[in-house]
């Protein structure tokens, strides 16, 4: 997925879409710490609790962002309506997520770090404002006094006049939805202005659940595509170049979760950080989130594709942070990701006898209601009598009278 490569969509769609096409700069760059100064040694203590929280602060946007996937495939709300990468858009992710991410290595040689950082935080300032006050809304929603007034809003700009008049944007938001943005522009502005590890985490979170919520993958082949394409881009990348862990540690944007090693030293001022890719977190994610909503189709009150994704997330993620410590060398996290992720499922299809079912599972099918399929064209050729009977008799196959569709196009 390519910069701005998007339709005119909604603000959190919008935010997610922006995102995904941000981890290709460090979509696997692995854990690593980084140290500006002199060489530093982190503690046993230091070091646990730095890999403990980057694995917890992993699973937290995987395990929400998949429950809200399911309320979101079933949303009639525009502003909350998912993106869906096809299998088309699957194949094509990693040849263009290495143009990008050699573009950004290509970009940090040859002009001033300094400029190109100041830019993309201005750009993730707006993003990040966003993302996280799409994830807080509901949370406020929840504790909002029932006595305080929920006022509506539109923000509505168009083009065009009369029936050729054209949505450009159409958001609706209310009470809440501001007192959101005002708490997310203060750690907005608390970034910009001291770049620090909180203020990244909070907006990195923010952009993994929205991107494990709003990108749906439309059935487990287009996963596997996807995650198998990141498994070859990954491991080429870490093993062959030096291109994705320069361009992490280069790139000063809230796109990786990191966590300081020397906490315990010294407290809030820490500086020597583990990180991880928020692409760790979101492709996997992704696919965690298509079995979870394959399980609620199957009506069995189960969650067992879920839960062993899940686990087997956990499973990789461990593995991963075991070899990076071992071999002191930062490691594509996808190399231990996908087949755990991917693996695992898959196992317990065949165990159950449910492999063909899953494989044939559509999510768009939760999204958008089955349309009649025609089974014979009309022909063209003859009088325009003729050719209104076989539109009639097209019409009464499919059991439906003509009528206008509006479509509004999707893109990664």
């Amino acid at each position: 997925m390519s910069e701005a490569e998007q339709a005119p969509a909604s603000a959190p769609q919008a935010a997610a879409a922006a995102l995904l096409d941000a981890l290709n700069t460090t979509d696997s760059s692995g854990m690593d710490a980084v140290n500006a100064s002199a060489k530093f040694v982190p503690t046993p203590e230091g070091t646990a609790l730095a890999y403990g929280s980057l694995v917890l602060m992993a699973l937290v946007p995987i395990f929400f962002g998949a429950l809200r996937s399911v309320a979101c495939s079933k949303s009639k709300n525009a502003s909350d309506m998912p993106e869906t990468i096809t299998s088309r858009d699957a194949a094509r992710f990693p040849i263009i997520a290495s143009c990008t991410l050699f573009g950004l290595y290509l970009f940090f040689k040859v002009f001033s770090q300094e400029y190109i950082n100041l830019l993309l935080s201005v750009y993730f300032f707006m993003l990040g404002v966003l993302a996280l006050s799409h994830t807080m809304s509901p949370l406020l929603s929840r504790i909002f006094p029932a006595s305080l007034p929920i006022k509506q809003y539109q923000l509505l700009f168009t083009q065009g006049t009369g029936e050729a008049k054209e949505d450009i944007i159409n958001y609706e938001f209310d009470t809440n939805n501001l007192v959101c943005l005002m708490a997310s522009s203060v750690v907005g502005v608390w970034y910009l202005l001291k770049k620090h590890w909180i203020a990244n985490n909070l907006f990195g979170l923010a952009f993994a659940l929205n991107g494990v919520e709003l990108l749906h993958l439309n059935n487990v082949s287009t996963g596997c595509i996807l995650l198998g394409g990141l498994f070859v881009y990954d491991v080429f990348w870490v093993f062959g170049t030096n291109v994705m862990v320069t361009v992490a540690k280069s790139f000063e944007a809230p796109i990786k979760l990191i966590f300081p090693q020397d906490l315990l030293e010294k407290g809030m001022d820490a500086s020597n950080f583990a990180m991880l890719g928020l692409g760790d977190i979101v492709i996997p994610g992704i696919f965690i989130a298509l079995l979870l909503r394959f399980d609620v189709s199957l009506n069995k009150n189960s969650r067992t594709y879920f839960y062993s994704s899940f686990l087997a997330y956990i499973f990789g993620l461990g593995l991963t942070i075991f070899v990076m410590h071992t071999f002191k060398h930062a490691q594509p996290a996808l190399l231990y990701l996908v087949p755990a992720c991917v693996g695992f499922p898959v196992v317990v299809a065949l165990f159950k006898g449910e492999l063909t079912e899953m494989f044939s599972y559509e999510s768009s099918e939760d999204i958008l209601p089955a349309s009649p399929r025609l089974t014979s064209f009309p022909t063209v050729s003859g009088s325009p009598a003729s050719l209104a009977n076989s539109m009639d008799a097209v019409s009464m196959a499919t059991d439906s009278s003509p009528r206008r569709r509006h479509l509004q196009p999707t893109s990664l």
